[in-house]
């Protein structure tokens, strides 16, 4: 029997870190990139580039392919609706993607599904976010339904004021108003299911934002109260099961302690997730394996924690231009970090890669994270600033 070949729609660091579980599985992986010199493209034989928003492109390059899947969300609907009718094998299906494209789409998702929501609204014009803001209260959060990601396409509005001051936003099409939700932490529930409906999740973590970027992951997410992890995860794998997701999805949450269930859902994204990277080191099956079960309709694997505690710490682009220069002292620094770099240029503020540390226990997590940053501080600037101070 011939090994199937995948193709990923997307040349990111999510494509690239697909590549060594194909190759660990004897699977080929073909890439459609957005052109020569992204991530991706290194690290597969076979790259194609081509512009992923033109129909025969897609279809060009799904012709030599067991299954289609995906680096990102960015794949026009009816695209993907007509490879489908083509006979193309896509996973996750177009139905199924539409609630990771389309926030709108989502939010009436959950409320169908009866989960936690916060209150939403589609907002035409800024009378319609200034209703809102009057019925959820002030502030509230106005995004783009489609496009936004790290922060992007979001707007914090604090009151009818700020609400004029959005004009510019309204060209048409609705916007999604969200009430601006009290949290604790935000959590990510990780789930894998298979297009027969085996299902799979991995423990809820603990992410960690800055200035809209996930920085930090502390799997599992600590003193988290057990009844609201499992519902948590409950509900990530109903959403899998009713929408027929296939590959990974991601839930991100907002803990919500004395409220409700806990949480309240915020975002979706269905494939392997920054929120999932630690998994990569850190369980017995990382997401992007997992991920390549799935869409082939593979058995899933265990998704235990290796270890009692993993953090994964992102680096982003700074003073080092060079990053290889740097990696003889971070190994030595610190050398139970694993380090995962995307192939990419440095700008200031761009992900670039992440380390991955694992601790024997929970009580090792002050230790971990201290390993994880000083790894990911010494990539991102070039020097060791806590050996110098």
């Amino acid at each position: 029997m011939s090994f199937p070949i995948i193709g990923v729609v997307g040349g990111g660091q999510l494509a690239r870190m697909m590549a060594p579980a194909a190759v660990a599985l004897g699977f080929e992986l073909r890439v459609l990139a957005e052109g020569p010199d992204v991530s991706a493209v290194p690290a597969v034989v076979r790259s194609t580039v081509g512009d992923y928003t033109d129909l025969e492109t897609l279809s060009v390059f799904a012709s030599g392919v067991d299954v289609l899947t995906f680096d990102h969300e960015h794949v026009p609907g009816e695209h993907l609706h007509a490879l489908a009718a083509a006979g193309v094998n896509v996973q996750p299906s177009p139905e199924a993607l539409i609630h990771a494209q389309d926030k709108l789409v989502m939010r009436a998702a959950i409320d169908r599904l009866g989960l936690p929501n916060p209150r939403w609204a589609p907002v035409s014009g800024v009378a319609d976010l200034v209703d809102f803001g009057k019925a959820a209260g002030w502030p509230v959060v106005l995004k783009t339904p489609r496009g936004g990601y790290d922060g992007k396409g979001v707007r914090i509005i604090n009151d009818a004021e700020e609400a004029a001051a959005a004009a510019d936003w309204f060209t048409g099409e609705p916007l999604l108003a969200e009430e601006k939700v009290p949290f604790s932490r935000e959590l990510s529930a990780l789930v894998a299911r298979t297009p027969q409906g085996s299902s799979l999740p991995w423990p809820v973590v603990h992410s960690i934002q800055v200035d809209g970027v996930c920085d930090e992951v502390i799997a599992p997410a600590q003193d988290l109260d057990p009844r609201v992890a499992a519902a948590a995860q409950e509900a990530a794998l109903r959403i899998a099961d009713e929408l027929g997701v296939t590959g990974v999805m991601a839930v991100e949450l907002f803990e919500t302690p004395g409220h409700g269930a806990g949480f309240l859902i915020n975002e979706l994204a269905m494939r392997p997730h920054n929120s999932g990277h630690w998994t990569m080191d850190g369980s017995v099956t990382g997401q992007f394996e997992q991920h390549l079960r799935a869409v082939l309709d593979l058995p899933l694997g265990a998704t235990d924690v290796l270890g009692g505690v993993v953090v994964m710490k992102n680096y982003l682009g700074g003073a080092n231009l060079d990053l290889f220069s740097s990696y003889a002292q971070a190994l030595a620094a610190e050398p139970a970090a694993k380090i995962h770099n995307y192939g990419k240029s440095v700008r200031p503020g761009r992900k670039i890669g992440h380390v991955n540390v694992v601790g024997r226990s929970a009580a090792d997590l002050p230790q971990v994270r201290r390993s994880a940053e000083h790894a990911a501080a010494i990539l991102r600037d070039g020097t060791d600033s806590l050996k110098e101070n």
